[in-house]
């Protein structure tokens, strides 16, 4: 009878679980969309209408507040606090949880500029009727543009901000998901002695 003496290696450490890892992936994505809404608004959307005339202006403009209003873009614009309040409430003891936190906060910001000027201002420019039949449309265009425009840019950064943390909380997430549960190992590789 012959005994194998070849070392073999030691059975792989189980890894800690991940409690937040779907929605946070839920949380990265649904944001990272919104966030590249408001970015093609900011670089080519707006500037791209910009050049047009203002009844084209404000009857586009028209077009698109109604057409945003659809459940695929409500899914991920409303998604994405949702899911990474419940990232940040279920990463709330670990050391990603903060970068998590980090992102609900800026992504928050967002929706209060959404809700409190770009609304708003889509409502403004809705109630001011046909652009056909709009008296002064330069004016109408002048009122909505400058605002909408430049907070959209603020908009756009604060979601690309909490895109940005997000990953970094996944990352973070992934390291410690590599690392091995303390003491398992220890107790593996002891057995084997």
């Amino acid at each position: 009878m012959t005994t194998d003496s070849t070392p073999r290696p030691a059975p792989a450490a189980p890894r800690s679980p991940r409690p937040g890892g779907p929605a946070l992936g839920v949380a990265a994505l649904t944001t990272g969309l919104t966030a590249g809404s408001f970015f093609v608004f900011a670089c080519a959307v707006m500037p791209g209408l910009g050049r047009g005339t203002d009844r084209a202006y404000i009857e586009v403009m028209q077009h698109i507040n109604e057409v945003i209003q659809n459940p695929v873009f409500l899914a991920a614009f409303l998604g994405a606090p949702l899911s990474t309040a419940y990232a940040a409430w279920r990463l709330r003891r670990a050391p990603a949880g903060r970068w998590v936190l980090a992102a609900l906060v800026a992504y928050g910001a967002a929706v209060a500029l959404t809700s409190g000027v770009h609304v708003p201002l889509n409502d403004a420019l809705a109630a001011a009727g046909d652009p056909a039949r709009i008296a002064d449309p330069a004016a109408v265009r002048a009122d909505f543009e400058g605002p909408w425009v430049a907070w959209n840019a603020v908009r756009a950064v604060l979601c690309a901000l909490a895109f940005g943390l997000l990953c970094r909380a996944l990352v973070a997430c992934g390291a410690l998901a590599a690392q091995p549960v303390v003491g398992v190992a220890a107790a593996g590789s002891n057995a084997r002695r």
